[in-house]
C-alpha cells in the first residue's frame, strides 16, 4: 500500500493582476515576466504573450510593450516552479560610499559576489535586498569580480538603472582601479589595446586570453596603466580601462608578464602561494588578489551632475603597500 503523502497539494494557479510600481516602470512586458514568474521557461513566457493570454490593461500586448506606471497587467493561470529549500540570502549592509532616492554606491569587500549563480547562493544584491526588504527596486548597475573590492554602484529606480547603464555602454564613466602587479612595471608601458577572446575551459570555468586583432571572436580592449609607486619586486599601478571586458585588467596586465599579485586564475601561482604563506614578503601574509575599484566618476542619472567617487585601499592592502615600502 502506497505511502500516504503528507504535504498539502500545491494550489491551482489561477489568474492574477499586477499593477505596475516605480521599479517596474520602464520595462520590457517579456523581461518582467520572466523576472515575475521565476521557474517558468521563457519558451512559454513568450507563448502566453502571443496568444493574449497576458493583458495590459484589458488590451493585447506585444513582447517589446514598454510598461507604465499604473499599468494593469492581467497574468493568466501559470504554474511556478516550488521554491528551493535552500535558506534565504543572509540580510547584509554594505558600507555606504553615497545614497540618494535613485542610487546607492557601496564599497564591496573582496571575495564576495555581486550576484548568486555558478555555485554562489547570493552576493551583494541578494544580501542588500534581505537588508532592505521595503526597498521596491535595487539592481546592479555594473559588476566586478568576486575577488575584487571597491565601487560598485546599485540602482533604485529603473529611471536610474537604464541611464547609468547607457553611460556605462558609451564608455562615459571613469573607473580607476589600483593594482599590484608582479615585477618592476615599465613607465612607459601606458597603453595596452590587446584584443581578448571570452572562453569556457573544459571543466566549464568562464576564462579569457589575449589574441591578435585580426582574430575572429577577438574583442578590442584599451587599458590605460600609470604607475603609482615602485617597490623592490612589485609594482602599485593606477588602472583605467576604456573597454569593460571580462577580466579584462587581470588578462592584459598578465599578457604584459606583471600579473596582479594574489590573481588565482591569471597569475604567478608560485608567488601567490609565497605570499599568502607570509614568505615571500617580511613574513607578512597577503592571500586575496590585489584589485581595487578605487574611484568611479559618472553623470547623476536625475540631475546631470558629474558625480565622482572615491574608495580608499581596504586595510589588508593598505597594510602591505607600507610593509612593501618598508623593504
Amino acid at each position: 500500500m502506497p505511502a500516504a503523502s503528507t504535504g498539502k497539494p500545491a494550489p491551482k494557479p489561477a489568474v492574477h493582476t499586477v499593477e505596475i510600481d516605480e521599479g517596474s516602470q520602464g520595462q520590457r512586458l517579456d523581461n518582467f515576466l520572466v523576472k515575475l514568474l521565476k521557474g517558468v521557461p521563457k519558451t512559454h513566457v513568450y507563448r502566453v504573450i502571443r496568444s493574449g493570454e497576458v493583458r495590459v490593461n484589458k488590451g493585447r500586448a506585444s513582447a517589446d510593450t514598454r510598461l507604465e506606471l499604473g499599468d494593469l497587467v492581467r497574468i493568466p493561470p501559470v504554474r511556478v516552479a516550488e521554491k528551493s529549500d535552500a535558506p534565504a540570502a543572509p540580510a547584509r549592509e554594505f558600507p555606504v560610499v553615497y545614497e540618494d532616492e535613485h542610487l546607492l554606491a557601496v564599497n564591496k569587500p573582496a571575495g564576495v559576489a555581486v550576484h548568486g549563480g555558478s555555485g554562489v547562493s547570493s552576493g551583494v544584491i541578494e544580501q542588500l535586498r534581505q537588508a532592505r526588504p521595503t526597498a521596491k527596486f535595487l539592481e546592479l548597475v555594473h559588476r566586478l569580480d568576486k575577488e575584487t573590492s571597491g565601487l560598485l554602484l546599485i540602482a533604485k529606480k529603473r529611471s536610474a538603472l537604464v541611464a547609468l547603464q547607457e553611460q556605462f555602454r558609451s564608455r562615459e564613466t571613469g573607473k580607476t582601479y589600483a593594482a599590484l602587479v608582479i615585477g618592476s612595471w615599465p613607465a612607459s608601458r601606458k597603453v595596452i589595446d590587446v584584443s581578448l577572446h571570452k572562453f569556457l575551459t573544459a571543466e566549464g570555468e568562464r576564462r579569457v586570453r589575449a589574441v591578435d586583432e585580426d582574430h575572429e571572436d577577438g574583442r578590442r580592449s584599451i587599458t590605460l596603466v600609470k604607475v603609482a609607486k615602485k617597490f623592490a619586486d612589485f609594482t602599485l599601478l593606477d588602472v583605467t580601462i576604456k573597454t569593460g571586458r571580462t577580466h579584462q585588467i587581470r588578462v592584459h596586465l598578465a599578457n604584459e608578464g606583471h600579473p596582479i599579485a594574489g590573481d588565482e586564475k591569471y597569475g604567478d601561482f608560485a608567488v601567490n602561494k609565497a605570499l599568502a604563506k607570509g614568505e615571500a614578503v617580511r613574513g607578512h601574509r597577503f592571500d586575496r588578489m590585489f584589485l581595487h575599484a578605487r574611484r568611479l566618476r559618472f553623470e547623476h542619472p536625475a540631475t546631470g551632475e558629474v558625480i565622482e567617487l572615491e574608495a580608499p585601499l581596504p586595510a589588508e592592502c593598505e597594510a602591505f603597500v607600507h610593509v612593501l615600502s618598508l623593504t
